[in-house]
């Protein structure tokens, strides 16, 4: 509460942030606008919610954008994605966007700038919509964005201190990051605490380039940890698409029991969690009906693991901000595949239960140790934890990430540590991952090198999944 007016002050419109009116129109609103509720009931009902990106530069072309992706895309859940201004802070810079956007008539941002528009004009955005809206965005201090966007009948709110850090910025310090995240948390446990619940996700693919499981595990569940001690009741873990079935639907059931361990373990016995589903992050195929093969394998993944939520891609993606048109595309055809396989279960064969079991070891691992880092302390343990390499994000840009990690797809397209770094592998999983990939390259008759990572970053955009040498 000390800190608001600091925060607040940042640009005029956080003076329209009043938070006891907030709590108050929040409790207004239809529980149908809840996207906590939605969560929770899905997630009762083993099912899959689909949500979408999206974000322009002007008001009423970004509320069209939502109704069109309502009704016509059939989105469950809706998202405003911010523009890359507002996530740097750079208020001024967005405002000249708005400007610009309007002369040019069209949108010259690569999102909504919400702190610009300030809290009325954000309600006007998610009262147009009768479906739940999320703010997505990418923002290594997010307070103010919090604070208006929360005001404004957001009912969501995506990122964390690390996830909105390491694999989007290069100077800021994890205890800074993690001090203003720590804000935005305590903002929505203020909300909890006055009977709103804020639902809160930790941004799961990190750098969406071969982010082997335990890596984004670890993250999210840390992140989990740190929203929880400030009151959150509603947290989603994600999980960017690896590309092996398996290996995806174990990585989903996972992240969920161990989520739930460690939050119990810690006394968190108060808050309802569930999972999202990251279709592919990593290239794609430029020609859209290869497109469309790779969001309804993203789409078979989400479904058979079911994961409480699904955020699609388009046929777009090669080309950069897609048309409203494309975005619907993509969710129809997800809808379609999670609608077909709504009753159908994945077998628990040992070949998941292994896959299930290198998982859980491997994020323990990782776990156990960040906490005996931080001396009990999961927020000084993830700081001292990335300066020791002991975390540590496949290219990822900050300087405060190790980058000695070396992940690299395995013979069925698994994703597998080439080279583990300072990653804290219990011993059998280091032999296993290094068999895996040593049967790769025996596969393949050549050594395993740097090079087949560069082919597995190229695979999928190219038709494959692993990058085989022609």
């Amino acid at each position: 509460m000390r800190a608001r007016a600091e925060v607040l002050a940042a640009w005029p419109t956080g003076c329209e942030v009043d938070l006891e009116e907030a709590i108050k129109y929040h409790h207004r609103l239809s529980p149908q606008r809840s996207f906590a509720g939605s969560l929770a009931e899905a997630a009762g009902k083993s099912a899959t919610l689909i949500q979408p990106r999206a974000g322009v530069a002007l008001l009423e072309p970004q509320i069209q954008l939502l109704q069109y992706l309502q009704t016509e895309g059939g989105a469950d859940l809706l998202p405003t994605t911010i523009d890359s201004y507002t996530r740097q802070n750079r208020y001024q810079e967005a405002q000249r966007g708005i400007e610009e956007s309007r002369r040019e008539g069209r949108s010259m941002l690569n999102g909504f700038p919400a702190v610009n528009y300030g809290v009325a004009a954000c309600r006007r955005l998610t009262e147009a919509v009768t479906k739940p809206v999320q703010v997505r965005h990418g923002t290594p201090d997010a307070r103010l964005l919090a604070e208006i966007s929360l005001a404004g009948g957001f009912t969501a709110f995506e990122g964390g201190g690390i996830s909105y850090n390491i694999p989007y910025a290069k100077d800021i310090p994890l205890e800074t990051s993690i001090e203003h995240w720590q804000y935005v948390d305590r903002l929505a446990g203020h909300y909890a605490a006055q009977g709103v619940i804020i639902n809160r996700e930790p941004f799961g693919p990190l750098t969406g380039t071969l982010v082997v499981p335990c890596i984004s595990h670890a993250i999210g569940i840390i992140e989990a940890l740190l929203a929880a001690a400030q009151g959150v009741k509603s947290i989603s873990l994600g999980y960017g698409q690896c590309g092996n079935l398996i290996q995806d639907i174990a990585a989903i059931q996972t992240l969920r029991m161990l989520g739930e361990e460690y939050l119990h373990a810690a006394g968190y016995n108060g808050v309802d969690l569930t999972t999202v589903f990251h279709q592919w992050m990593g290239g794609f195929p430029q020609d859209e009906a290869k497109a469309y093969a790779v969001i309804g394998w993203g789409s078979v993944a989400a479904a058979l693991a079911k994961a409480t939520k699904v955020i699609v891609k388009t046929p777009h993606e090669a080309f950069g901000v897609p048309t409203k048109e494309a975005n619907a595309a993509g969710l129809k055809t997800t809808r379609q595949t999670i609608s077909m396989l709504r009753d159908q279960r994945f077998p628990e064969t040992p070949e998941l239960n292994r896959e299930k079991e290198v998982i859980i070891q491997e994020t323990k691992s990782i776990l156990e140790t960040v906490k005996k880092l931080g001396e009990g302390d999961w927020a000084l343990g993830a700081a001292r934890a990335f300066a020791a390499g002991v975390l540590d994000v496949p290219f990822a840009p900050s300087r405060f990430n190790a980058g000695r990690v070396m992940p690299v797809r395995d013979d069925q397209g698994a994703v597998r540590f080439l080279d583990p770094g300072r990653i804290p592998l219990p011993e059998e999983m280091a032999a296993f991952e290094k068999e895996k990939i040593a049967a790769r390259g025996r596969s393949e008759g050549r050594a395993p090198s740097f090079q087949m990572v560069v082919d597995d970053i190229y695979a999928i955009g190219k038709g494959m999944l692993v990058g085989r040498p022609k």
